[in-house]
C-alpha cells in the first residue's frame, strides 16, 4: 500500500496560493501486505454488504477496496480470487501492516490456516501484474 500526502502553500499579495497532492494507489496497483483469516466464530454474522458470512466462500474484508470488488491475493506461486464483502481488519492491525482478512476457505488455498498470518500481494482483478 502506498499513500502520499504533500502540500506547499505560500502567501502572495495577501492570497494563499499553492498545491496539495493526495495519492492513494491501493486500488490500482499491487501491494505487499499481510493477510489473516476468519472462520467459524463469525459464521452467519452480518457483513458490511448486508449478507451473512460463510467461511466456506471465497470472500475477504478490507478497507482499501470497494465492497463487491474482486481482488487477486497471491502468496508465492499460489493465487486466489476473493470478493470484498466486509470491512476489516481492525484499524489497529492495519497500522501494523495487515490489509486484508480472508475467509478460512480462501486462506487455506494459500497456506495452512495454522500459520495465522502470511505475506501476500493484493491487486484488483483485471489490473496488470507488477
Amino acid at each position: 500500500m502506498f499513500v502520499s500526502i504533500g502540500s506547499q502553500m505560500k502567501i502572495r499579495n495577501g492570497l494563499l496560493t499553492g498545491w496539495i497532492v493526495f495519492t492513494a494507489m491501493a486500488l490500482t496497483c499491487q501491494a505487499a501486505d499481510e493477510a489473516s483469516w476468519y472462520g467459524e466464530e463469525h459464521r452467519g454474522m452480518l457483513m458490511a454488504n448486508g449478507q451473512r458470512f460463510d467461511p466456506d466462500k471465497f470472500t475477504a474484508a478490507s478497507w482499501f477496496f470497494d465492497l463487491g470488488t474482486k481482488v487477486v491475493v497471491t502468496r508465492a506461486d499460489r493465487s486466489v480470487v476473493v470478493e470484498i464483502t466486509d470491512r476489516g481488519p481492525a484499524k489497529r492491525l492495519v497500522q501494523r501492516g495487515r490489509t486484508i482478512d480472508l475467509s478460512r476457505a480462501a486462506f487455506a488455498e494459500l497456506a495452512p490456516p495454522s500459520l495465522g498470518l502470511i505475506d501476500v500481494a493484493v491487486r484488483k482483478q483485471g489490473d496488470p501484474d507488477r
